[in-house]
């Protein structure tokens, strides 16, 4: 009989989430791939022109291939980054290449070396990094067999050049910003919080304790997976700020990543956890005496309604000055509401009045988790 009742909404939450994601994917995903297209042309072209006049054969596939690495970099500190590292490795490798051939000449043995030395090459080298430099040094020794040794300078100057203009394209040609994603990614948070604070209100209500405490659990733990992804879209977006030439134009942008909302909405999300959790403990109690009260459990819906209405509010876009205050409004009717309510249910808690006394701990735990849900979106508004 539980399965039941958990499957289905359980289902019902996956294939919402899988819809919202797939229409987000198809309504942002092709302008996104028309940008891209352009700016690796650009970047390929602009490469080709400036390594083209001074490259062996005139073919200056690795400036290309370095160019087309560094435009397609997910931010402007990435492609600057990911550049010097690229840059570092080569000319690390060539190094290696030349001081191995020196010493040994073109052999098995220089390549063994350059084994040991990249695979020790110290703690502060990621593997890939070392992989770099490995191959670029065994690439160069083997040049050194047929080709003069200043000829290994091109490569390097290649990946450099590319480098350049991958990263002069990715910043002056619509370089990577991420402010929206972040902010989508923050308010779903707010919007899932929301929904499960209302669904629990009216599974209370309608007297379903029992059967819908487990999946309201589950619901709840979930939440985690949604605070990380909007947390990972948080970090892209700061990041993508950084070095942006759109932030001249747009510094407005600066403020918006919505950090402070989602580190209280991550608060938020702890205390849900701890309602949910402590609804399925008291749902499943065998203790006839700790069983919460109707008259609780009504007063404690609507307290939940109101509070996931808070929540959605919370972050509730408001396109003029006179729909945010509106917003505003009815965020701090809905915080006045439930901390009215919990005043009175605090006093009869106080005075003993409620049915099945045995059960106040539970009370206390309940009517805290809200409070604290309530005083943190309170404090964020007055913000």
């Amino acid at each position: 009989m539980q399965h039941s009742t958990i499957l289905p909404e359980r289902v019902t939450a996956t294939a919402v989430g899988a819809m919202r994601h797939l229409v987000h994917r198809i309504r942002g995903g092709r302008p996104g791939h028309v940008v891209h297209g352009a700016k690796a042309l650009i970047a390929a072209l602009f490469a080709w022109g400036v390594a083209a006049p001074w490259s062996p054969g005139h073919s200056p596939y690795l400036a290309v291939a370095t160019a087309l690495l560094m435009v397609n970099a997910s931010t402007v500190y990435q492609s600057v980054t990911k550049a010097a590292q690229s840059v570092v490795a080569k000319l690390a490798g060539l190094v290696l290449a030349l001081a191995t051939a020196w010493l040994f000449g073109a052999t098995a043995g220089s390549v063994a070396v350059i084994a040991i030395v990249a695979v020790l090459g110290g703690p502060r080298r990621t593997t890939d990094d070392r992989l770099q430099i490995a191959s670029t040094a065994v690439i160069a020794l083997a040049a050194t067999a047929t080709a003069p040794m200043g000829s290994l300078v091109a490569p390097v100057l290649q990946t450099l050049t590319g480098a350049v203009a991958g990263i002069v394209v990715n910043a002056l040609v619509l370089p990577p910003l991420y402010v929206d994603e972040s902010e989508t990614a923050v308010r779903d948070v707010a919007h899932d919080i929301g929904t499960l604070l209302r669904d629990m209100g009216d599974g209370l209500a309608e007297r379903n304790l029992t059967a819908k405490a487990h999946t309201w659990l589950h619901r709840a733990r979930t939440l985690e997976r949604r605070l990380t992804h909007a947390e990972e879209q948080l970090r892209r977006a700061d990041e993508s700020l950084r070095w942006n030439t759109r932030c001249v134009a747009h510094a407005r942008r600066k403020d918006v990543t919505y950090g402070e909302a989602f580190r209280t909405l991550r608060g938020a999300t702890l205390q849900v956890r701890g309602i949910a959790r402590t609804l399925a403990d008291n749902a499943h109690d065998h203790h006839a005496d700790h069983h919460l009260g109707q008259q609780f459990l009504d007063r404690y819906a609507e307290t939940l309604g109101l509070a996931g209405a808070a929540v959605k509010e919370f972050l509730e876009p408001g396109t003029a000055a006179g729909s945010a205050s509106a917003t505003r409004d009815r965020l701090r009717g809905a915080i006045d509401g439930v901390l009215d309510w919990h005043d009175t249910m605090t006093d009869l808690i106080g005075r003993g009045t409620l049915t099945k006394p045995g059960a106040w701990h539970v009370y206390g735990s309940l009517m805290t988790d809200v409070e604290r849900l309530l005083a943190d979106l309170d404090h964020a508004d007055a913000r």
